[in-house]
């Protein structure tokens, strides 16, 4: 038996307490067990789980663990070797091309970026002249990405263009395992995170990578994460994996690798608008999708890749497994050299957030992203408007200032010459651009002052008979996919679904706002952007007032969201509740959803109705006096129902619910799964 320290230590702990008729063999196991499945829960919502917590659980493991060892009068030490010993010979590690196929078969060489460095490796073997590596390339600013066959080569290439030749160092990443779809795949995963960071300009072009599948693919992607590590050792990277992750600049960012969905709608819109130009004939294409589908990256996708074929030049490669390169012609370059495109984005805070990404990458300028009320017949008028959220586009109604419904007014004047009051924001834009591309979904009008239901109909059913109508079905948001989004849809309609549980997601309904809190704080501290988002069922006191609180449930009191812009990543979040006006269009890893007073269930007619007295949006309820519009309780139900589907498909990996109304939350309960007792502890 070891005689060493540890055991030693515990022996003496157990005898100085007379704890020894305690620990017998059985009790220790199961004290092995409930610990364990306390570390369990550490790693349960990913591998970034709370350091503290992960130490703490662990230490009571190895601790059980060792008393029982000597309870049994066993060596701990030999033990562990005795079984690493029987694992080699049950499973002998996999051979693969090159040698031994381990977790660490890959090397990163560090060279300058010379003529002399690159002459040495083409005369350093088949690895460097005829074998796949993935390299970058950089100075203090910038960073380029790519992969080769022949690196060597490759590197001569690069030196010769302008954009490139000023880079210093190169970074070689070689595995005798590589091979073409591996290498575009780590070339792709390297250029999000490059990007994502937003520390380097990431000098690639956008020509496009799909997101697709090939054999071993998990265990190169294990690969991928070291690679990422040593990298991030040498100075590349500053951040962790999951902190880029989770930044809106990775999340927003063009450099994506699509899906087929998305990458089917991208190419079909590039075809249409070139022939369309070519043919000097106007076009409004339509793109729908539910929340998740990933329009806006799409919006941001489209504007990268257009820029970067005007601004490409002659000679200029680009791998042919590169899903837009054909677009990369002569041709295509000189019909749009001098296109104007613009991106409209409604929303306040999520413009504000995309002019960010626009700022940090090559060839996009924050001055491409526009409010509507940006578009003015003074300047020159656009030849492509892109409108995200184009459901949030504007009617003429009461604007939320003074200063804004003067403008609405001027606006509408200087483009039609009347203040005609049935033209909209949508008009706005025909007016002022001659191809349109409209990402929306009509289930996201949240406002009356919104684009009214059946004109956006109209606007799908005319892109459909003029076969420019895409839409888009992959789920890239909630883990729960699509089926979670119908689900919650149904939830909220007079036709409520069966339960129906949700797999792979995290979905609980809770009976207290405390714990609810509590349990997205726990969220926030293991994988964060976790928040409390509500709908707009109390008064927003600290607006005039700081030191108040605008929400209180049983005495626990919260504020709203303090800022308007960037709320999600503001200090303070985490103990303040979003609007609507602060998540539309964002993603969270775990959203605690409030319903507040604002929704009720009538027990006489069983069915879900608006408190209007309770519902504090006055742009959100006020009639239309301009256009004659009345909206009744039925329309307020529309749209905060809508609002409440919003927030609960912002959350990635888990949604969270507290009903404030009792029936209403008798009634829900039937949907939702309870959170079990102790959930506030993470569990």
């Amino acid at each position: 038996m070891s005689d060493n320290s540890i055991v030693r230590l515990l022996r003496a702990f157990v005898a100085e307490r007379e704890w020894s008729q305690f620990h017998s063999s059985s009790n220790l196991a199961k004290s092995i067990s409930i610990e364990a499945g306390e570390l369990l829960e550490c790693f349960q919502w990913g591998e970034d789980a709370e350091p503290k917590r992960v130490q703490s659980e662990l230490a009571d493991v190895l601790t059980y663990a060792y008393l029982l060892a000597d309870r049994l009068g066993l060596d701990p030490d030999t033990i562990v070797a005795e079984k690493l010993e029987e694992t080699r010979t049950k499973y002998p590690v996999e051979k693969a091309r090159g040698g031994v196929r381990s977790m660490t078969s890959f090397r990163i060489e560090r060279r300058n970026f010379s003529l002399h460095e690159i002459e040495l490796l083409s005369r350093s073997g088949d690895q460097f002249t005829n074998w796949p590596v993935v390299y970058t390339l950089n100075d203090s600013r910038d960073v380029y990405v790519g992969e080769s066959r022949s690196v060597a080569s490759r590197m001569r290439q690069h030196l010769k263009t302008r954009e490139k030749s000023g880079l210093q160092k190169m970074h070689l990443v070689i595995d005798d395992t590589f091979h073409k779809s591996a290498c575009l795949d780590l070339e792709s995963f390297l250029i999000r995170l490059f990007a994502g960071e937003g520390r380097y300009q990431v000098l690639n072009g956008n020509a496009g990578v799909s997101d697709s599948d090939y054999y071993d693919r998990a265990k190169y992607t294990t690969s991928f994460e070291q690679i990422f590590e040593e990298l991030r050792a040498e100075g590349m990277f500053e951040r962790s994996i999951p902190e880029i992750e989770n930044s809106d600049l990775f999340k927003f960012s063009p450099f994506k690798a699509l899906n087929h969905d998305q990458a089917g709608a991208v190419g079909e819109i590039l075809d249409g608008l070139l022939s369309d130009l070519e043919r000097g004939q106007p076009s409004t294409s339509v793109i729908q999708g539910d929340p998740g589908t990933g329009k806006t990256i799409i919006a941001i996708y489209l504007m990268k890749l257009l820029r970067d074929i005007q601004i490409s030049q002659e000679g200029e490669s680009f791998d042919s497994d590169s899903i837009f390169s054909d677009y990369f012609v002569e041709g295509n370059r000189d019909l749009i050299a001098n296109l104007k495109v613009g991106l409209v984005v409604p929303q306040q805070s999520l413009r504000s957030t995309i002019k960010k990404v626009f700022n940090k990458t090559p060839s996009l300028q924050p001055g491409m992203v526009l409010s509507p009320f940006d578009l003015s017949p003074s300047g020159e008028p656009y030849d492509l408007l892109i409108v995200d959220e184009a459901h949030r586009l504007s009617q003429r109604a009461n604007q939320p200032s003074g200063p804004q419904n003067k403008k609405y007014r001027e606006i509408t004047e200087a483009l039609f010459g009347v203040d005609d009051l049935s033209i909209t924001q949508l008009d706005w834009v025909r007016e002022s651009s001659k191809h349109q591309i409209l990402l929306l979904d009509a289930e996201q009008s949240v406002r009356p002052a919104d684009l009214p239901k059946d004109l956006v109909r109209s606007l799908i059913l005319r892109s459909q008979v003029e076969k420019k109508f895409y839409r888009l079905h992959s789920q890239m948001r909630v883990q729960g996919g699509t089926d979670y989004i119908k689900y919650i849809r149904k939830i909220f309609s007079s036709e409520p679904p069966v339960h129906t549980p949700i797999e792979n997601y995290d979905f609980r309904f809770f009976d207290d706002v405390r714990d609810m809190h509590e349990a997205i704080r726990r969220r926030e501290s293991e994988v964060q952007l976790a928040r409390l988002v509500a709908g707009f069922a109390w008064p927003w006191k600290t607006k005039t007032d700081p030191n108040a609180f605008d929400i209180d449930i049983d005495g626990h009191r919260l504020r709203w969201n303090q800022t308007q812009t960037d709320w999600i990543n503001s200090r303070n979040s985490i103990d303040e509740v979003g609007s609507i006006h602060t998540v539309q269009g964002y993603d969270l890893n775990y959203a605690g959803v409030i319903i507040g007073p604002d929704l009720r269930f009538d027990l006489e007619t069983q069915s879900i109705v608006v408190d209007r007295a309770s519902y504090f949006d006055k742009k959100g309820k006020e009639n239309n006096p301009k256009l004659g519009l009345v909206y009744t309780d039925n329309d307020l139900l529309r749209y905060i129902t809508n609002i409440y589907a919003v927030l609960m498909t912002r959350g990635m990996h888990g949604t969270y619910v507290y009903v404030h109304d009792e029936a209403l939350r008798e009634y829900l309960r039937h949907f939702i799964p309870q959170a079990p007792i102790g959930a506030l502890r993470g569990g």
